[in-house]
């Protein structure tokens, strides 16, 4: 399909940092920049309207305000998968667009919306009957006159990449993942190389990052991926990833300085690999069946690092209540391995309510501190614990002594503050835990057949995988 650009009209608006529109792109097709975009949202309406599968249209840079009551319409629009519809800013934030909505999604599909700075008021939705939507490299700061989630995701195959998502100070979420009716839940979202910054909002509840789904949907599977993810300073709710749905993955993030952890709050199947959480307060918090936590890196957390979760009932069922639903599952037949534990004031905790958490593999785990206990677990089932290090001046605490050694890991620090396994290590070959399969460690490299205990599997190479830094993520990210 030949590709159309839409130009009309004369340059205006303030002047930013131009950034080339094949640039802007990131996995298109390369194309030179158009020196004559359309200037009007009326002009930007029409061009809408018009477009098909491989249409590029380009808004001139300038501040534009919706008017009340008003939208850009994207309706009946279809692109493909290998030739999208492109709506994009002149230049990267260079288009300003106000008001209560921008673009609006009704019948749309294979629709990429790039390079806007969007300081609307109300959320941006993708809705049930649009799917293939992307929004790629714009940054978001809306008008919070009331509290309000920012980007709703309610069709299927959408993806929100290298977007920066910053500075709310109110009750709402970032990012919502929803879905049809009242138990199914949007399939195959992907939330990648993003960067959500300062969510000061001071309430209990109701400022995560990202939720993933809700009670009512917790059984649904929704096979999103969520991972290469900057979170600084999220501070909006103890819950800065909170997944309530089921099969999915969370992996490759960093969450640096913040008040939220990775909180698995509802449903069942989920894989949480090679993420960091680091200096900030909740790391990551477990509840449901069958999930596995591997690989990751939590240190210098001042509230609790890993906690296998208890519930006010075994498992959720189809036919329970809304209340029932509400509560708190009990965590099962978790496997929990290859994760690094090091100078957290609480690092593996449980809780106390009715349900004891069953059936959980704690195996080749790192725990590395100075203060506390170390394990300090409530009431629990049928619990494998196998081959952890522990190490430091804390006590063992409620971890059998069958399931660990305490001995010196040899970790040093690396030139990005992660401390790994030092030559000479006895967490060396020494992992036990079969049937799991773990083929690479938190930095990118491979296990091969004798593995490590811990997130690291030692090496003298690179790392292909570090903590993240604004750098990697974002508008400007590659």
């Amino acid at each position: 399909m030949q590709r159309r650009t839409f130009l009309k009209g004369s340059l205006i608006g303030a002047a930013v940092t131009a950034v080339p529109l094949d640039a802007l792109l990131a996995g298109g097709a390369s194309a030179a920049a158009p020196t004559d975009p359309v200037t009007s949202l009326s002009a930007l309406q029409s061009a809408i309207d018009k477009a098909v599968p491989g249409d590029r249209i380009v808004l001139a840079n300038g501040t534009y305000t919706v008017p009340a009551g008003g939208a850009i319409k994207v309706t009946g629009r279809h692109g493909t998968t290998t030739a999208p519809i492109t709506i994009v800013a002149q230049s990267r934030g260079g288009a300003v667009l106000r008001g209560e909505r921008s673009f609006v999604f009704d019948d749309s599909s294979n629709i990429t919306v790039s390079g806007f700075s969007l300081r609307q008021s109300g959320t941006l939705t993708i809705p049930v009957n649009s799917t293939g939507i992307r929004l790629t490299r714009n940054d978001f700061q809306f008008a919070e006159v009331t509290p309000v989630d920012w980007v709703l995701v309610e069709g299927d195959d959408a993806k929100l990449d290298r977007n920066h998502f910053h500075d709310k100070t109110t009750e709402g979420i970032f990012v919502v993942i929803d879905g049809p009716g009242t138990t199914e839940i949007a399939q195959r979202t992907q939330i990648l190389r993003n960067y959500f910054s300062d969510h000061s909002y001071a309430g209990a509840n109701g400022g995560e990052s990202i939720r993933l789904g809700v009670s009512s949907r917790a059984l649904s599977d929704a096979d999103a991926k969520v991972e290469y993810n900057l979170f600084e300073r999220c501070d909006g709710d103890p819950e800065a990833i909170s997944v309530k749905s089921s099969g999915n993955t969370v992996r490759y993030n960093t969450i640096r300085s913040s008040r939220g952890g990775i909180v698995l709050r509802h449903g069942n199947g989920t894989t949480v690999d090679g993420n960091y959480l680091i200096g900030g307060k909740e790391g990551i918090r477990l509840y449901g069946n069958d999930h596995l936590i591997v690989n990751n890196y939590l240190a210098d957390l001042t509230v609790r690092a890993l906690v296998i979760g208890s519930g006010t009932t075994r498992d959720h069922t189809a036919g329970e209540t809304t209340d029932e639903r509400r509560g708190n599952d009990a965590c099962d037949r978790a496997v929990i391995v290859h994760n690094t534990l090091r100078n957290n004031k609480s690092s593996l905790s449980g809780e106390t309510r009715t349900y004891e958490p069953r059936d959980v593999v704690v195996a080749d785990n790192l725990l590395v501190g100075d203060s506390g206990s170390l394990v300090a677990m409530g009431a629990t089932t049928n619990f494998t614990w196998q081959s952890n290090i522990l190490w430091g001046a804390a006590t063992a605490g409620t971890i059998p002594a069958s399931g660990y050694t305490r001995v010196d890991p040899r970790l040093a620090a690396s030139s990005d503050g992660v401390y790994r396994l030092a030559a000479g290590s006895p967490a060396i070959d020494a992992a036990t835990l079969t049937g799991t399969s773990v083929p690479e460690d938190i930095d990118g490299h491979a296990r091969g057949a004798a593995r490590d205990i811990g997130a690291d599997e030692y090496s003298t190479l690179a790392p292909t995988r570090r903590p993240l830094t604004p750098a990697d993520v974002g508008p400007n990210a590659a």
